[in-house]
């Protein structure tokens, strides 16, 4: 494995930053699903996180009111002696990422959803770099395969190229801004062959460039349990065997604390571990099914092979189809929840997958909020997504067909929402 050469971006100050980026170990990171307005919570997930080995922090900031929310929580871990740096995730407003430098070390925004208007987010972005450097602020550029934004997708499409030079364009506004080594990229799709394929784009375009910047790999709602491992660990062990990738988040639908384990496996099966990280707390299970996972998955997206074989036939058809091989079950597409959830996520998932196992070529999607709703469901083909105050929106495809559901009706709802079309 050769590892691509990136520029390094430092997240957090003193001894307690994080170097991500060429020449330093894979960084792991997770993200809160408390609210954040609920300061304690969240400072108890926080040194939760911090003492099973998460390397950076994710929290979301979806109002102004959270800004001061989420300084009142480092505040708080610093006076218990966390210093973890913390990562500000910002969707729809502009007006909330100005506000946070100085409070979170690095603000995630999403270009597709920074300003309704391009030329206005690209002003707004300008300025925000510029906010940035004086407090040492690093940004994620997250790109969302689902949530590209429509001047993105007139303009180049919705396809993995699409994602890449969107990333381009941003990236490019960094170089002017001399910015670039405060950035880190990230192209997110739940298709793990749109993901790889968007990621390659990418390094292409850079080493064209001559500026390969720091990057942040993962499956976005890649679902939970050894499904969801197994789609991350197919995607995320391909591009590191190809040298890409720098930061790593497994994204699951369970608790924030069991992405860690998988994402240091795949960090140390590539030597990529930082020395004396925690060790992997993996049942055997687990451990069985990455070994799998990681020995034929890149295999499988790479086209090297076409199919393997394995005693366990449930492992190998979970490999087939988290590769886009063959499918044997429906497809979920589920958000591992955050502070915008408003619902149990875990457990509606699950009375989900229960109702729907019967169905067969049919792409379901589980989402917390309207954040994660129809824009990340790019490939679904219904969707079940929170509104908040108990009440559900379904989807088909990306349109909304049943509004204000009561949660207690909309899996009975769903279900026979796919079967009126699938008659």
């Amino acid at each position: 494995m050769s590892k691509m050469e990136t520029l390094s971006v430092k997240v957090g100050s003193g001894a307690h930053a994080v170097l991500i980026g060429s020449g330093h170990p894979i960084v792991v990171q997770t993200m809160c699903n408390t609210s954040t307005g609920d300061v304690a919570a969240t400072v108890r997930q926080c040194i939760t996180l911090s003492r099973k080995g998460a390397e950076l922090i994710r929290i979301t900031v979806p109002t102004l009111q959270d800004v001061e929310n989420l300084r009142q929580i480092r505040d708080a871990l610093h006076e218990k002696g966390v210093f973890r740096p913390l990562v500000a995730d910002v969707h729809f407003s502009s007006d909330i990422a100005m506000a946070l430098p100085g409070i979170a070390d690095k603000i995630r925004i999403n270009p597709g959803n920074f300003h309704p208007v391009h030329e206005k987010a690209r002003e707004r972005f300008a300025v925000l770099m510029e906010k940035c450097k004086v407090y040492g602020t690093a940004i994620r550029i997250g790109i969302n395969h689902g949530s590209l934004g429509s001047y993105i997708t007139e303009k180049y499409g919705n396809t993995p190229e699409a994602m890449a030079l969107a990333a381009m364009e941003w990236l490019e506004m960094a170089i002017e801004a001399d910015f670039q080594d405060k950035v880190v990229i990230s192209l997110k799709a739940s298709n793990t062959v749109v993901m790889v394929e968007a990621y390659r784009a990418l390094a292409r375009l850079m080493r064209k460039r001559g500026v390969v910047a720091a990057l942040h790999v993962g499956v976005t709602e890649a679902g939970n349990g050894d499904a969801g491992r197994i789609k991350s660990a197919v995607a995320i062990a391909t591009l590191l065997e190809e040298g890409i990738g720098n930061t790593v988040r497994v994204s699951l639908t369970e608790p924030p604390e069991n992405e860690l384990s998988t994402a240091y496996y795949l960090a140390e099966r590539y030597g990529l571990a930082h020395t004396g990280s925690i060790p992997c707390q993996l049942t055997e299970r687990e451990r069985y099914i990455l070994d799998a996972a990681c020995a034929y998955g890149p295999k499988l997206l790479r086209g090297e092979i076409e199919d393997f074989a394995c005693d366990d036939a449930t492992l190998h058809d979970e490999i087939l189809q988290a590769c886009r091989k063959r499918f044997y079950r429906p497809e979920y597409i589920a958000c591992p929840g955050c502070g915008r959830t408003m619902y149990d996520l875990q457990g509606t998932f699950e009375r989900v997958k229960a109702a729907t196992a019967g169905f067969s070529n049919v792409v379901i999607a589980v989402m917390g909020c309207i954040v994660n709703g129809p824009g990340e469901m790019a490939d679904a083909d219904y969707g079940y997504v929170g509104e908040g105050r108990g009440l559900v929106t379904l989807y088909r495809g990306r349109t909304p067909v049943i509004r204000h559901i009561p949660e207690a009706e909309a899996v009975e709802k769903l279900v026979e929402l796919i079967k009126e079309f699938s008659a």
